[in-house]
C-alpha cells in the first residue's frame, strides 16, 4: 500500500513539474487606440488587425499612441446649416495635433428641418443614439460633437453624456448666406429672401446690415 501512495504522489509530482506554463495574456490599454477591442477571442490578432488597417491609412505608430480625440461630423449635403462643417473639421484636427493628439472624425446622422419628413424633431433620439453607440464603440479617449441646432445639438450632448466620454460642444455657427447679395443677413432673413421669385428679390442697396448686439 505504501508503494503505491508513492507512485501516486511521484506521479502527481512528475505531470506538475511537466506541466507547461500558460503564457501570460497580454494587457488591454483602457485608453488611447488600442483601448476596446474587436472580440476576436485573441487580444493579439486584435491589436495586429487595429494597427494594421490603420497603419494601411498612413498613420505612424507616434500617431497611434497619442491621446485619441473624436470629432462627431453632421456634415450632409442635405444639411445646408453645415456645408461648412469640412472647413471646421480640419481646423480641429490642427489643434489636436498641435496639442500632442490624434483626431479621428466620424460621421453620424445629420439633421435638418427643410429636408426631413415629416420633420427633424422626430430623429432626435435616434440622432443621440447614433452619438452615443459611436462613441462608445470606438476607440477614443474625448469627443469632439459638431452640430449647430436645436435638434443636433440637445441628441449629442445625450448621446456624450450616455457615453460616458469627455466632450465638448462645437457650434457651427449661423447658417452661411448666399453670396450673390452683398448686405448682412440673418440666418432666416436669406432663405426667405431667395424663396421668392426672382422679380420679388429684395435688392442690395434695400438691404440694411444688421445692428451690432449692444
Amino acid at each position: 500500500m505504501a508503494g503505491k501512495g508513492k507512485s501516486r504522489s511521484g506521479s502527481k509530482s512528475d505531470a506538475k513539474a511537466g506541466k507547461s506554463k500558460e503564457p501570460a495574456k497580454p494587457a488591454v490599454p483602457q485608453k488611447g487606440f488600442l483601448q476596446g477591442l474587436a472580440n476576436y477571442g485573441d487580444a493579439d490578432f486584435s491589436i495586429y488587425m487595429r494597427r494594421a488597417f490603420a497603419r494601411s491609412q498612413g498613420f505612424s505608430l507616434d500617431e497611434l499612441s497619442r491621446p485619441v480625440v473624436g470629432i462627431a461630423n453632421t456634415y450632409s449635403r442635405f444639411n445646408p446649416c453645415h456645408r461648412h462643417f469640412p472647413e471646421l473639421v480640419e481646423a480641429i484636427k490642427r489643434g489636436v495635433a498641435t496639442a500632442g493628439g490624434l483626431a479621428l472624425e466620424f460621421p453620424t446622422i445629420s439633421l435638418h428641418e427643410s429636408t426631413l419628413t415629416p420633420n427633424s424633431m422626430k430623429f432626435r433620439n435616434l440622432m443621440a443614439m447614433d452619438t452615443e453607440e459611436m462613441i462608445r464603440a470606438q476607440p477614443m479617449d474625448s469627443v469632439v460633437l459638431m452640430g449647430g441646432c436645436d435638434k443636433t445639438v440637445p441628441a449629442q450632448l445625450m448621446g456624450a453624456a450616455s457615453a460616458n466620454k469627455p466632450a465638448i460642444q462645437l457650434i457651427g455657427g449661423p447658417q452661411m448666406t448666399p453670396v450673390p447679395i452683398a448686405a448682412n443677413f440673418g440666418w432666416s432673413t436669406a432663405p426667405a429672401a431667395w424663396a421668392r421669385p426672382t422679380s420679388r428679390r429684395p435688392r442690395a442697396a434695400s438691404l440694411q446690415p444688421l445692428a451690432p448686439a449692444p
